[in-house]
């Protein structure tokens, strides 16, 4: 078994009003050195193969059609073993 790690982020420049909202919570908590805040998400994906090239090509497709909205994310994948 193989399991993948993907993160989704917004890409540079998308307005992140999550990020934003917990930037400005921090702030008034007193937390003055906070400069700035990204959300993301994280997927833990169990699979059932050994290929990890496998893997990857398959957790791509999930990507690409499912996880990530390529007009707005962008996302990274990491193989675990």
């Amino acid at each position: 078994m193989v399991q993948v790690r993907v993160e989704i982020r917004l890409k540079k420049g998308v307005t992140d009003p999550e990020g934003d909202n917990v930037q400005k919570a921090l702030n008034l908590l007193g937390f003055k050195g906070v400069r700035g805040v990204r959300s993301s998400k994280l997927f833990l994906i169990d699979l059932q193969t050994k290929d990890a090239r496998a893997a990857r090509k398959e957790v791509e497709e999930m990507c690409r059609r499912l996880l990530a909205n390529p007009v707005i994310h962008e996302y990274a994948i990491e193989i675990e073993k």
